[in-house]
């Protein structure tokens, strides 16, 4: 037994390798987020993404659609049937049977399910003289079947086992003799609707019907998605209020590997954030400065310390995450986006790391430098701890973390962050392509001939420091293949160019409008290969009205969304964007590499107006308005800070004032051709047209006031986004001294 093996002999590490040889395969870090509330805190809008429930389990991620709205975030898992299904001629010895294949497999919709903290699937009956309950003994005449293969007989908003539907529970029947509208047997349309919310019997994975076969009877049904909400894990946290006070677990299996990661926010400037010893090893992790986190461990060979030192304070009440890993080959250390600090173990040294006594979190076994603030979603290879089970009988520590920024407020839009001040919040607008207070204010320019915005991507700050070093981080959202634009606009003009972005590597996105006005999305992976192109709307959207796009590539699939129409493609094949180089709206010139209906398109540019324009991170029209010379942005052109809504009433104000001008001409000319005998019809022309040129004055003077105005609310507008954002930045910046025995509730 490699117990009885002496632990540092060569014999024990060349078992050790052996083992470690197998083990290694199983340690995997995470590319996908674990759920939509990953993507929502990331700053992501709806759409489709892939999740990965299990972490860095064995499982596959899943791919779902995030419908993250203000106060709620929704993971959407769609089957293969969602359109309403007429049934006729279906009995108990015949019965109609419908299967429902999900995008998911059992095991992956298990881990969702698991992970989520609440999940739902609305299903709809609608009958006429087809029964769900047999009225004489009660038989099932029709029912559907769970995840597992078992037959269940409860129509949603009621416990499983009790065969009733929502309006038995709410005393809402038609008739009041029965516990389903449809056991009432009428001629008439009725429905049993209701919503099915026991986790442990979600998704429905089939639906018997078995009572249309007689005269005049009929049915029909609808079974909605797999919908879940919130996220165990994320937001399962705790409050260290005392400095002696912890949390105690069993003591960590992590011979041979260990993955920890977790959230902290805290005011304090140090503190342990869990803690293991043995007889002389141990390993600790830690905020060891207001500006450092640092991961140390011994496995026999002595101390072995880690740090990641931040640019900016951590102890700022803010969210951070912190991912520390060890295995036989190496330990790392991650904080947010910092660079990664990675360590290489000695060929010929120790491997194994044997902890004994129990784990701490919050707190050291001496009852030094313990944690003040709050922990949340502490994982170690794999498991999630729930803390807040364990703060319930541990004093000095209390379930939850007090804030503004909780899991459910819906205070920030648009991929605003919510910021917690000492007194209140701010939305952190930064990543956004909105404005204002809660990031809901549109960001609008209007492009006049030959202008262009042109944004300088600037390489990651961690690829920059490790261009030589071996990474194993988390992929950040440079490397993923995963793409996320969205922009609306106006215009009369096509072809155009709306968007373009291209790579060091001769790689690009385009987004144009073709020669007939149809809106095409060019997309070159491979500079050997032919771009794939993609035409969603035909009909021409250069007609004047504002047109909202919203792109989202996952690998080869790309959703895209014109207005309200929604469509999905697939390209040739899968390619990450290497070396970002630029984003440019509007007019482009200089580029041969380019296909050349896109270069053409590109030196026509853009005339008319952008809002609210993102890709991934950026907001370029936001870029330029804020850093006006800056070596990020490059503006050419006349641009105006705008509202494309009202500049369509605008339009529309002054083409009627254009065609006014031109009927009082037609008056004119008329009246220089009429006869001499018709000089009364003449004057009252001239007076006509003098009381029109009349009306046109009084309007144009409006029309320019109402502009003023208009340009007036913009510059304010402008002004307090700057001043928002400077007052977070001062916020982010501020480190205020603690006393060594403080003792709060940190929010």
């Amino acid at each position: 037994m490699a117990a009885a093996v002496p632990r540092h002999g060569p014999l024990s590490r060349a078992i050790a390798l052996v083992q470690d040889t197998v083990e290694l395969h199983a340690i995997t870090v995470a590319v996908y987020e674990a759920s939509c509330e990953h993507y929502r805190l990331a700053g992501s809008s709806s759409g489709y993404f892939s999740i990965d429930p299990d972490g860095s389990g064995p499982l596959d991620p899943i791919q779902v659609y995030c419908n993250i709205t203000g106060n709620k975030v929704w993971t959407v898992v769609r089957h293969n049937s969602s359109n309403p299904v007429r049934v006729q001629g279906s009995s108990l010895q015949k019965p109609h049977v419908e299967w429902f294949n999900y995008s998911s497999s059992s095991d992956q919709l298990k881990a969702l399910l698991s992970l989520s903290e609440h999940c739902e699937q609305r299903i709809s009956y609608h009958c006429r003289k087809s029964r769900l309950f047999n009225p004489w003994d009660g038989t099932p005449l029709s029912w559907w079947v769970d995840r597992r293969g078992e037959k269940r007989t409860y129509w949603g908003g009621f416990q499983p086992g009790v065969q009733q539907c929502s309006c038995g529970l709410e005393e809402s029947c038609a008739d009041m003799n029965y516990f389903c509208n449809c056991d009432a047997d009428r001629v008439s349309w009725e429905n049993d609707t209701g919503v099915l919310s026991y986790k442990e019997h979600l998704p429905v994975r089939e639906i018997v019907i078995g009572d249309t076969y007689r005269l005049g009877s009929e049915a029909m049904y609808v079974v909605g998605p797999l919908q879940c909400s919130g996220d165990k894990s994320l937001w399962n946290a705790v409050s260290f209020y005392q400095a002696a006070s912890y949390l105690q677990f069993a003591s960590l299996q992590a011979e041979l590997s260990l993955d920890v990661s977790f959230f902290f926010k805290t005011a304090s400037p140090s503190g342990v954030f869990l803690e293991n010893i043995g007889l002389h090893d141990f390993i600790r992790v830690e905020l060891s400065s207001p500006t450092a986190v640092t991961f140390s461990f011994n496995v026999g060979d002595g101390p072995v310390v880690l740090t990641v030192k931040s640019p900016v304070p951590l102890n700022d009440r803010q969210w951070h995450w912190v991912r520390a890993e060890r295995n036989v080959k190496e330990a790392c250390l991650q904080v947010d986006q910092l660079p990664l600090r990675i360590i290489e173990t000695p060929p010929d040294g120790h491997l194994r790391l044997q902890l004994g006594n129990q784990l701490f979190v919050g707190g050291t076994a001496t009852r030094q430098r313990g944690f003040l603030g709050c922990i949340r979603a502490f994982n170690m290879n794999g498991v999630n701890f729930d803390l807040e089970e364990r703060a319930k009988v541990t004093p000095g520590v209390s379930s939850g973390c007090a804030g503004h920024c909780s899991s459910s407020a819906g205070l920030c839009h648009n991929r605003g962050k919510c910021v917690e001040k000492s007194s209140g919040y701010m939305c952190d607008c930064t990543n956004s392509a909105y404005g204002g207070p809660s990031c809901t204010e549109e960001v609008s320019m209007s492009f006049e001939r030959g202008a262009s915005v042109t944004y300088i991507f600037q390489e990651p700050f961690s690829v920059i420091q490790n261009r030589s070093a071996a990474v194993l981080s988390v992929p950040s959202q440079y490397s993923k293949s995963r793409d996320n634009m969205a922009l609306s606009f106006q215009t009369t003009q096509s072809p155009a160019m709306l968007l373009t972005v291209n790579t060091l590597s001769q790689q690009y996105v385009a987004v144009i409008l073709a020669r007939n006005g149809s809106l095409q999305i060019w997309y070159q992976l491979h500079k050997e290969k032919r771009p794939d192109v993609f035409s969603p709307i035909l009909s021409s959207l250069a007609d004047g009205r504002l047109h909202r796009v919203h792109i989202q590539r996952e690998g080869k699939d790309v959703f895209v969304q014109v207005d309200r129409e929604n469509k999905k493609y697939t390209l040739s094949f899968d390619a990450k964007f290497n070396s970002m180089k630029s984003l440019t709206l509007g007019k482009v010139t200089g580029r041969d590499l380019m296909d050349d209906e896109v270069a053409h398109a590109g030196s026509k540019g853009f005339v008319g107006c952008f809002s609210s324009v993102q890709f991934n991170h950026v907001a370029p029209l936001k870029a330029a308005l804020l850093n006006r010379g800056s070596s990020l942005v490059s503006i050419r052109g006349n641009l105006l800070e705008s509202n494309c809504g009202a500049l369509a009433d605008l339009s529309t104000s002054v083409s009627r004032l254009d065609h006014g001008e031109e009927v009082g001409k037609d008056n004119k000319h008329h009246e220089d051709a009429s006869q001499p005998d018709s000089a009364v019809i003449g004057g009252v022309v001239t007076a006509a047209v003098f009381s029109t040129v009349c009306v046109l004055a009084v309007m144009l003077r409006f029309l320019y006031q109402h502009r003023q105005a208009q340009r007036t609310a913009s510059l304010q507008e402008k002004e307090h986004q700057r001043s928002l954002e400077a007052a977070y930045r001062a916020e982010f910046h501020l480190h205020k001294s603690m006393r060594d025995s403080m003792q709060e509730y940190y929010i």
